[in-house]
C-alpha cells in the first residue's frame, strides 16, 4: 500500500504515547455525553478543542464556561478555535466533504487580520482560561509563513507555553514545524487516508508534532487506521465512522459526536476504559 512505501520516521520521540486530539465536538448542550467522556479516568486525550460560536462568541457561554472548568479540573488540556481565514462560499464547492479546508491557492481563502485573531484569543483566556490555540485552516504556503510565526509568537505572550497546533489537513511548508507544537498534516476521509503518503521531511520530526483526523473510518478498519498513523508518524489522532453530509437539518459535521466505537479506540491506545 503507498502508506508503506518510502522509509518510516526515525526521529526520535519525547516519549508521548498515540493519544487523542478532538477537533471540537458540537455546544455542550447538544453533545453532554461526548464532553463527558473526556474526563473519565483512563481516557488518552492530548486536547480538545473548545469552539463557542465558529470562535469564542460575543460573550462567555455558562455551559462552556462549566465544560471547560471540569476538563481543566480534569487535567484535560483545552485548545481555544482560531480560524485563521476568510472563506469565499460564492466560489465554493460545497460538494466536496471538506472543503473548508480548500488551498488559499485556489481563491477560496484569504488570512484573517491579525488584529481579528488575537482579539478572539483575548476571550478565550479571558473567559475560558484555555491552555493553548488550534489555528484552524491554518495556510500551507511558505509565503504565509511569517504571518503565522507572528501570530503564535503573540499567543505564546499573552499565555505562556501555550500549546499551539497548527491545522492544516495536509502537509505544509516545512519551517511550519519550527514554529508550533504541533501541525495537522492530515485531515480528510478514510478513502483518501488509505492510500495517503507522507511527506518526507516529517522523518526529522518526532511523532508527537504531527496529528491526524479521519472521518468515515469503518470499525474492521480501525486496526489498519492505526497502523497507518504510527508509520507515517502521527501520535495524536482522531478517526471516526461518522462522515459529513448534508440532511433536512442542515449539515451534520463528523466531529461533532463521538463515532460509534469509542469505547474501542480508547481501550487500544489507552489504559482501557472501566465499566
Amino acid at each position: 500500500m503507498p502508506y508503506l512505501t518510502g522509509t518510516p520516521p526515525t526521529a526520535t520521540s519525547t516519549g508521548l504515547r498515540t493519544g487523542l486530539g478532538i477537533p471540537g465536538y458540537a455546544h455542550p448542550l447538544l453533545a453532554p455525553t461526548e464532553w463527558g467522556e473526556l474526563t473519565r479516568p483512563g481516557t488518552p486525550v492530548h486536547w480538545v478543542v473548545l469552539n463557542v460560536a465558529d470562535g469564542p462568541g460575543t460573550r462567555p457561554d455558562p455551559h462552556c464556561l462549566e465544560t471547560a472548568g471540569r476538563l481543566r479540573k480534569a487535567g484535560v488540556r483545552v485548545l481555544g478555535h482560531l480560524d485563521t481565514a476568510h472563506l469565499d462560499t460564492a466560489h465554493l464547492d460545497t460538494s466536496h466533504s471538506d472543503t473548508a479546508h480548500v488551498d488559499a491557492a485556489q481563491g477560496t481563502r484569504a488570512t484573517r487580520a491579525f488584529g481579528e485573531v488575537i482579539s478572539e484569543a483575548h476571550r478565550y483566556l479571558d473567559w475560558y482560561r484555555v491552555d493553548g490555540f488550534y489555528l484552524d485552516r491554518c495556510p500551507t504556503e511558505r509565503a504565509a509563513l511569517p504571518e503565522i510565526r507572528r501570530t503564535i509568537s503573540t499567543l505564546r505572550a499573552l499565555r505562556d507555553k501555550a500549546h499551539t497546533v497548527l491545522g492544516h489537513g495536509t502537509h505544509p511548508h516545512p519551517g511550519y514545524a519550527e514554529c508550533a507544537d504541533q501541525l495537522v498534516t492530515f485531515r480528510g476521509s478514510w478513502s483518501d487516508y488509505r492510500w495517503s503518503q507522507v511527506a518526507e521531511w516529517t522523518a526529522d520530526y518526532p511523532p508527537d508534532r504531527f496529528c491526524h483526523f479521519v472521518h468515515g473510518v469503518p470499525r474492521p478498519h480501525l486496526d489498519e487506521a492505526l497502523r497507518i498513523a504510527r508509520w507515517q508518524g502521527a501520535a495524536t489522532i482522531y478517526f471516526t465512522d461518522r462522515t459529513d453530509r448534508t440532511d433536512r437539518g442542515g449539515r451534520v459535521d463528523a466531529w461533532g459526536a463521538m463515532p460509534g466505537y469509542w469505547d474501542e479506540i480508547v481501550s487500544r491506545i489507552g489504559t482501557g476504559v472501566s465499566e
